[in-house]
């Protein structure tokens, strides 16, 4: 690696990997639309190639969490159905109902928010949600059927579909997916006693690999098409990040010296120090100090010390790497390099957090394959 393409830590997406993801998922949901969540700067790796990948996949629609992220998609030229589901009361829904955006109710109040911002002659494309036992987002199952009746009512509003989110999809066999079905059962019932036609939509990606019943319309697959398993099982899925950086310098110490803030950790006998310039700034947690490893020389290595803002210490024993050489912090895991998720196992997290938090402005983003 030369200097001009060496960057201080760089993520690399795997766009032929998110293809090959939802092509996968695509085929165990033969029933259903797909809906490719790209929220959060699709977790981190970059909200419009990846829209772009999803819908060359296949996807037919494009989920995010804010008007925003859904405006910025359409401003760059996407236009695929998107979906917008959760924002403050001030957002301008105007701006999202001229843009063609889909958006969510989830009360009479909020309902009546977007029927306000609706231009004259048009309608504005509603998805009602119904609280199936998440007690988060969501009309509870009490104030429902006043919220489809407004519905119903309101010219402005085209209901489009309704739908919830599953608490424990990830748990397979767990009671509450079965309890949360069956609302969502009822509140389709009623949307229907109340004359409306809609779409229905539950499953996120662990429900697509486990809930074959609960596929409906259409799906919401997230952490599954950036190659992450939400349940236990085997799946082909492939992990489409890669954090890597690069060794900036080589030292050898002898056996009693110690390393990094604190003094945690002394060499017992003489070896090789690598110096890496990435850390806690660029996304690598410093409570993995003295817990991880990085893939260097084609072996794991341990990281020694605290890891500090801007850079890490890998003991490399005898062998002596080169200033310059790869050094991979976590990527997909076929070379026996850290993985995502054996991060998030040692700190007590889920592979999502990591992911998503490698927005970071030092660290460059660079794509590969198809129409990187």
């Amino acid at each position: 690696m030369t200097p001009s393409s060496s960057p201080r830590a760089q993520v690399d997406i795997d766009l032929d990997a998110i293809r090959h993801n939802l092509a996968l998922l695509g085929a165990r949901t033969p029933g259903a639309e797909v809906m490719a969540v790209v929220k959060a700067d699709a977790y981190g790796h970059g909200a419009l190639p990846v829209a772009r990948a999803a819908v060359e996949a296949g996807a037919s629609w494009l989920g995010t969490c804010s008007l925003g992220e859904a405006l910025d998609l359409r401003r760059a030229g996407i236009t695929t159905r998107l979906f917008s589901w959760l924002d403050v009361p001030e957002v301008d829904f105007a701006a999202g109902i001229e843009a063609g955006v889909d958006l969510a109710a989830s009360s009479v109040g909020e309902l009546r928010r977007i029927a306000a911002a609706v231009p004259a002659g048009t309608q504005a494309r509603v998805h009602l949600k119904i609280d199936t036992g998440l007690s988060r987002n969501g009309c509870p199952p009490a104030g429902w059927a006043e919220l489809v009746s407004a519905a119903a009512a309101e010219p402005r509003v085209d209901v489009v579909a309704i739908w919830s989110h599953l608490a424990c999809a990830d748990e397979p066999g767990h009671p509450s997916i079965d309890a949360q079905a069956k609302r969502f059962a009822e509140a389709y019932d009623v949307a229907r006693a109340a004359g409306l036609d809609p779409k229905r939509h539950l499953a996120n990606s662990a429900a697509v690999l486990t809930r074959p019943d609960l596929h409906f319309d259409v799906v919401r697959p997230g952490i599954a098409m950036y190659g992450l398993n939400p349940v236990p099982q085997a799946e082909d899925l492939r992990p489409a990040m890669t954090f890597r950086s690069a060794v900036a310098l080589v030292k050898r110490i002898e056996a009693g010296e110690s390393v990094s803030y604190g003094h945690t950790w002394t060499a017992s006998h003489d070896t090789n120090l690598a110096l890496v310039p990435a850390g806690y700034a660029d996304g690598v947690p410093r409570s993995l100090s003295g817990r991880m490893d990085v893939w260097l020389g084609g072996q794991r290595r341990p990281v020694v010390g605290r890891v500090c803002m801007d850079q890490l210490i890998v003991d490399c024993g005898d062998f002596e790497p080169g200033v310059g050489d790869e050094v991979v912090l976590f990527g997909p895991g076929t070379k026996g390099e850290p993985t995502a998720r054996e991060w998030a196992d040692k700190l007590g997290t889920i592979d999502y957090e990591i992911v998503t938090s490698m927005y970071r402005p030092r660290v460059r983003r660079r794509y590969l394959g198809a129409g990187s």
